[in-house]
Protein backbone atom coordinates (compact mmCIF):
# COMPACT_ATOMS: atom_id res chain seq x y z
CA UNK A 1 0.00 0.00 0.00
CA UNK A 2 1.79 3.36 -1.47
CA UNK A 3 2.46 5.88 1.37
CA UNK A 4 0.64 9.29 1.13
CA UNK A 5 3.26 11.95 1.93
CA UNK A 6 2.12 15.40 3.20
CA UNK A 7 3.37 18.88 3.37
CA UNK A 8 5.00 19.87 6.46
CA UNK A 9 3.43 22.69 8.23
CA UNK A 10 5.90 25.30 9.34
CA UNK A 11 5.51 25.54 13.36
CA UNK A 12 3.94 29.00 14.60
CA UNK A 13 6.98 29.05 16.94
CA UNK A 14 9.52 28.63 14.81
CA UNK A 15 11.49 31.62 13.95
CA UNK A 16 14.15 30.88 11.49
CA UNK A 17 13.80 27.85 9.35
CA UNK A 18 16.08 25.47 9.96
CA UNK A 19 17.64 22.29 7.76
CA UNK A 20 14.95 19.67 8.59
CA UNK A 21 17.50 17.43 10.65
CA UNK A 22 18.76 20.00 12.37
CA UNK A 23 18.24 20.39 16.21
CA UNK A 24 16.29 24.04 16.35
CA UNK A 25 14.04 21.89 14.03
CA UNK A 26 13.69 19.27 16.71
CA UNK A 27 13.23 21.85 19.31
CA UNK A 28 10.77 23.63 17.50
CA UNK A 29 8.38 20.80 16.93
CA UNK A 30 8.39 19.57 20.59
CA UNK A 31 8.35 23.25 22.18
CA UNK A 32 4.54 22.90 22.69
CA UNK A 33 4.79 19.81 24.61
CA UNK A 34 6.76 21.84 27.75
CA UNK A 35 3.99 22.93 29.55
CA UNK A 36 2.48 19.60 29.44
CA UNK A 37 5.09 18.03 30.67
CA UNK A 38 5.70 20.88 33.43
CA UNK A 39 1.84 20.53 34.38
CA UNK A 40 2.48 16.60 34.80
CA UNK A 41 5.63 17.32 36.94
CA UNK A 42 3.73 19.73 39.60
CA UNK A 43 0.83 17.23 39.43
CA UNK A 44 3.05 15.21 40.92
CA UNK A 45 5.07 17.17 43.54
CA UNK A 46 1.79 18.17 44.59
CA UNK A 47 0.32 14.59 45.31
CA UNK A 48 3.94 13.66 46.78
CA UNK A 49 3.65 17.01 49.08
CA UNK A 50 0.14 16.09 50.01
CA UNK A 51 0.78 12.49 51.14
CA UNK A 52 3.88 13.67 52.76
CA UNK A 53 1.69 16.26 54.79
CA UNK A 54 -0.46 13.23 55.55
CA UNK A 55 1.72 10.77 56.97
CA UNK A 56 3.54 13.56 59.11
CA UNK A 57 1.00 14.60 60.88
CA UNK A 58 0.32 13.02 64.20
CA UNK A 59 -2.61 11.07 64.90
CA UNK A 60 -4.91 10.56 67.93
CA UNK A 61 -4.90 6.86 68.71
CA UNK A 62 -7.92 5.68 70.99
CA UNK A 63 -7.51 2.98 73.40
CA UNK A 64 -10.20 0.47 73.99
CA UNK A 65 -11.87 1.78 77.58
CA UNK A 66 -13.12 -2.05 78.37
CA UNK A 67 -9.95 -2.92 79.98
CA UNK A 68 -6.31 -4.66 79.26
CA UNK A 69 -6.89 -6.90 75.97
CA UNK A 70 -5.40 -10.81 76.25
CA UNK A 71 -3.82 -11.44 73.15
CA UNK A 72 -5.53 -15.12 72.68
CA UNK A 73 -2.62 -17.57 72.38
CA UNK A 74 -2.75 -21.30 71.93
CA UNK A 75 -2.22 -23.53 74.49
CA UNK A 76 1.29 -25.87 74.15
CA UNK A 77 -1.23 -28.98 73.02
CA UNK A 78 -2.97 -26.73 70.71
CA UNK A 79 0.69 -25.61 69.27
CA UNK A 80 1.59 -29.16 69.17
CA UNK A 81 -1.03 -30.79 67.25
CA UNK A 82 -0.69 -27.89 64.58
CA UNK A 83 3.03 -28.69 64.65
CA UNK A 84 2.22 -32.50 64.13
CA UNK A 85 -0.56 -31.76 61.23
CA UNK A 86 2.29 -29.69 59.42
CA UNK A 87 5.02 -31.93 59.92
CA UNK A 88 2.86 -34.74 58.60
CA UNK A 89 2.03 -33.07 55.61
CA UNK A 90 5.55 -31.99 54.65
CA UNK A 91 6.98 -35.05 54.94
CA UNK A 92 4.23 -36.74 53.24
CA UNK A 93 5.01 -34.18 49.99
CA UNK A 94 8.61 -34.68 50.39
CA UNK A 95 8.48 -38.62 50.25
CA UNK A 96 5.62 -38.24 47.64
CA UNK A 97 7.74 -35.90 45.49
CA UNK A 98 10.76 -38.72 45.99
CA UNK A 99 8.27 -41.16 44.73
CA UNK A 100 7.58 -39.42 41.55
CA UNK A 101 11.23 -38.68 40.68
CA UNK A 102 12.14 -42.59 41.43
CA UNK A 103 9.85 -43.42 38.82
CA UNK A 104 11.05 -41.21 36.52
CA UNK A 105 14.59 -42.24 36.87
CA UNK A 106 13.66 -45.41 36.61
CA UNK A 107 11.26 -45.51 33.62
CA UNK A 108 13.76 -43.41 32.00
CA UNK A 109 16.92 -45.46 32.63
CA UNK A 110 16.69 -47.15 29.47
CA UNK A 111 19.50 -49.78 30.75
CA UNK A 112 21.84 -47.51 32.22
CA UNK A 113 22.98 -49.06 35.68
CA UNK A 114 23.75 -45.54 37.30
CA UNK A 115 20.10 -44.06 36.57
CA UNK A 116 18.70 -47.62 37.45
CA UNK A 117 20.59 -46.76 41.02
CA UNK A 118 19.42 -43.09 41.15
CA UNK A 119 15.35 -44.49 40.55
CA UNK A 120 16.50 -47.05 43.62
CA UNK A 121 18.13 -44.29 46.38
CA UNK A 122 15.23 -42.09 45.54
CA UNK A 123 12.14 -44.78 46.10
CA UNK A 124 14.13 -45.16 49.11
CA UNK A 125 14.60 -42.00 50.11
CA UNK A 126 10.71 -41.75 49.50
CA UNK A 127 9.26 -44.58 52.08
CA UNK A 128 11.95 -43.42 54.46
CA UNK A 129 10.00 -39.77 53.98
CA UNK A 130 6.84 -41.84 54.52
CA UNK A 131 7.83 -43.47 57.33
CA UNK A 132 8.80 -40.60 58.91
CA UNK A 133 5.28 -39.13 58.02
CA UNK A 134 3.83 -42.27 59.84
CA UNK A 135 6.16 -41.95 62.73
CA UNK A 136 5.46 -38.07 63.44
CA UNK A 137 2.64 -39.06 65.80
CA UNK A 138 4.66 -41.13 67.55
CA UNK A 139 7.86 -38.71 67.84
CA UNK A 140 5.33 -35.64 68.87
CA UNK A 141 4.17 -37.97 72.17
CA UNK A 142 7.75 -38.30 72.83
CA UNK A 143 7.79 -34.25 72.36
CA UNK A 144 5.07 -33.89 74.58
CA UNK A 145 6.15 -36.14 77.30
CA UNK A 146 9.66 -34.33 77.57
CA UNK A 147 8.08 -30.95 77.65
CA UNK A 148 5.42 -32.08 80.28
CA UNK A 149 2.44 -31.55 78.09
Amino acid sequence: MPRILRPRVQSPHATDPAPSGSAATAVSRCAHLAPQRLQRGAIAWTAAAVAGVLIAVPSPAFADPAGPVVVAANTLPVVIGNLQAWVMGLLAAVASLFLVLAGVYWATAGGDPAQVDKGKSALKNALVGYGLAVLAPVLLEVVKGIVGA
